[in-house]
This record gives structure tokens, C-alpha cells and sequence, in this order.
């Protein structure tokens, strides 16, 4: 059940509770596509850097090690040790973007994968039968991500399939949590707005899908060619148009700028690999923006990443150990920047919801937005 706590113009402030606990909205979900976050991280550290939920993917899962081998071992949740909630992405994204020689019919896409070559065909059904073997709390509908910059025919084209394949996902899943022997029959399953940068189609689809009383929905194709403004007003047009008695789910963004814009635009959900890819190559976020500990200025610095951040490792380490670290090839030294970025996303996020909490979540945006802009090295 979703429950909107307050409101602050578009921006909301929820709760939605599942069957593996209740997510505090707006969240940023962890990416951990092979069901581990990249860079070491392990279950306990995630706990301790307070993180709701992790994202793991369906396409990833299913080619490596087989969604089968973990649904024979309890499930995803058993398998990671995480007992918390987890999204998984439905494999289309990957499908379309990694897979190479794919053909795509009505009934889904047969193409190879990127690890063996192996012919392999996905559909609606597919995606769904392979998300209930991994159980997750949320799976999100197959769809096809158009490109951004695709033409009008094809966008057009691509969307009134992607809702035919919804309307295919919504009638598996309803049969697959109707088993008795499904890991997860509470799972929850996303419906995905696509429609690339027109307006007209993204909110004609937002309309339609709604009918469809979907868990919730997502907005995907964005943050893949488009500018920043024409993803802010996709969301300007979109969200409206979509349900507002259910969570919205911005896919595959962004920097800590982007999150705060969506926000006040109304979106619940985020992920992003940024600040686990960030961190591995010593891209660090902090309120002052962002620094790059491979700058030789920080070979002597003494202090931790960031003052009064309480994250592992600032807690306990130096700028200058940490350098060290990531240019000697130390796991340590990439597991750190990552623990430090993730602890940084997620500390953001409670701040937003406290913001929220007390109607103040306008002054809040724009004094961490003007802060971040003013310092540091490179505020992306």
C-alpha cells in the first residue's frame, strides 16, 4: 500500500509498504546489477549506510547465474542475504543497449548474449516468469527503451507495443503470484512510461497505462541523449498524467542535481550507477561538490573526504590514504569512495523526506544546490 504523508507543491513525501518491509519515499536505490554493488560492498555494509532498497537486474540474472539456480536457492533475497526490498529492472533496457544482432517481433525480442553468444529470446512472459523465480518485491514490466532521438513513426510504433506487452506482463504476473509454489506471491509489478521527448505521446501513454492499475509506474528513456531541460520537462508533462495514488519511478537517473529536480516535479524512486562508477574511479560527491582524489592536491591532505560525513570511510581515513589506495590498485581504495558516494546519496535522501517532513523542502533544494555549485572541483 502507498500512502502520501505530505505534499510540497508536486513533491511527495510517502511510504509504500511491501512484503519485505516499508520503503520511505523520495528513495534512491543501490544499484547492484549482478546482485552485488560493484566495489566490494557487502550486505552489511549496506545496512549500515542505510540503504532501503537495491536494484538488480533481470537480464543479468537470467544469462548469469540463471534465474532458475536462484530460485532453487531460495530466491534472490535468500541468495544475497539481504532481507530488505529489491527492485529488478526487466531486462528491456539491457536487451536493446548490450545484446547484439536482436530482432524484435510481437512477441518479444530473440537476440545474443553478451557474455556467450547464446541465442536467447525475451518477451513479456519471459521477463515475468524470470522475476518470479528471483521473487523480488518489485518487477518492473518488458518494454522497449527507444532512443531519446528516435523519429516520431518509430517512437509511436514502439510505445503501442511496449503497452500491448504490459497489458501481457500484468496477465503472467497475476498468474504466476496465483501459484503455490512462487518464491514471492506478493510480488508487485511497475508499468513503464516511455515515448522519447514527445510530449503528446508520453502523456497519451501515461493515461492509458493508468488504466491498467499497475503497483506503480516508471518513467523510462530518459537521461540517455537528451538534455537535463528536456528531461525536466518530460517529467513537467509526464508525471501529472500518471496516478498520483501510486509511487513514481524515475529510471536510471541521475547526479544529486537531477534527484532534486525530480523530486519537485514528484517522483518517489531513483537509481543510478553513478556513484558506485564514480567512486571505483575516486569521483567523490560532498556537499561542497565533487572532488577527484586523484588530483595530486590531496597526496598530503590529512582530512577525510568530507568533515562530519559519517560514512565508513571518513570516519576513519584520509584523503591522502585513500589516493594512495586507488594508485596502488587497492580493492580497499575503491570500496571506500564507493561506501562514501552511496552513503552520500542515501544521507541525501533522508534529508530530502526531513525537508519534505517540514514544508521546507523549496529552501532546502536550492541551499544544497547553491552550495554544491560553489565549490569543489566539478559539481556533476
Amino acid at each position: 500500500m502507498y500512502t502520501i504523508l505530505k505534499t510540497e507543491g508536486r513533491a511527495k513525501r510517502a511510504m509504500l509498504e511491501t512484503v519485505h518491509g516499508t520503503i520511505q519515499t523520495p528513495v534512491f536505490m543501490n544499484v547492484g546489477t549482478a546482485a552485488a554493488i560493484k566495489g566490494a560492498v557487502s550486505t552489511e555494509d549496506l545496512e549500515q549506510i542505510g540503504t532501503q532498497v537495491q536494484l538488480s537486474n533481470t537480464y543479468h540474472l537470467h544469462v548469469r547465474p540463471g534465474d532458475r539456480v536462484i530460485r532453487q536457492l531460495g530466491g534472490l533475497h535468500k541468495f544475497m542475504s539481504w532481507n530488505r526490498p529489491i527492485l529488478t529492472d526487466s531486462g528491456g533496457f539491457q536487451v536493446f543497449s548490450l545484446a547484439s544482432l536482436r530482432r524484435i517481433t510481437e512477441e518479444g525480442v530473440s537476440f545474443r548474449s553478451h557474455v556467450d553468444g547464446r541465442k536467447i529470446f525475451m518477451g513479456p512472459e519471459e521477463s515475468m516468469q524470470i522475476q518470479s523465480n528471483l521473487g523480488s518485491t518489485i518487477a518492473m514490466a518488458f518494454d522497449e527503451c527507444p532512443s531519446s532521438m528516435a523519429d516520431r513513426q518509430y517512437v509511436e510504433n514502439s510505445v503501442a507495443r511496449t503497452y500491448r506487452w504490459l497489458e501481457r506482463c500484468k496477465k503472467e504476473m497475476d498468474r504466476l503470484n496465483g501459484l503455490e509454489d512462487t518464491v514471492n506471491r506478493k510480488q508487485m509489478l511497475f508499468g513503464i512510461n516511455q515515448g522519447a521527448i514527445y510530449d503528446d505521446i508520453r502523456m497519451e501513454y501515461a493515461r492509458q497505462i493508468s488504466m491498467l492499475d499497475c503497483d506503480g509506474y516508471a518513467i523510462g528513456g530518459l537521461a540517455v541523449g537528451e538534455s537535463h531541460e528536456q528531461m525536466y520537462h518530460v517529467l513537467e508533462q509526464t508525471v501529472p498524467c500518471l496516478p498520483q495514488d501510486k509511487p513514481t519511478y524515475l529510471m536510471g537517473v541521475g547526479t544529486p542535481a537531477n534527484i532534486l529536480e525530480g523530486v519537485e516535479r514528484g517522483v518517489d524512486f531513483f537509481d543510478c550507477v553513478y556513484p558506485t562508477r564514480n567512486g571505483r574511479h575516486g569521483h567523490l560527491y560532498t556537499n561542497d561538490g565533487r572532488i577527484n582524489l586523484f588530483n595530486a592536491r590531496y597526496e598530503l591532505d590529512a582530512r577525510p573526504i568530507e568533515e562530519g560525513c559519517g560514512c565508513p570511510a571518513c570516519r576513519r581515513y584520509s584523503r591522502a590514504y585513500i589516493r594512495h589506495l586507488l594508485k596502488a590498485g587497492e580493492m580497499l581504495g575503491m570500496r571506500l569512495c564507493v561506501l562514501h558516494n552511496l552513503y552520500f546519496y542515501n544521507k541525501m535522501m533522508e534529508e530530502i523526506r526531513q525537508a519534505l517532513d517540514e514544508g521546507r523542502f523549496a529552501s532546502y533544494k536550492k541551499a544544497k544546490l547553491d552550495r554544491m555549485q560553489a565549490g569543489g572541483e566539478g559539481n556533476g
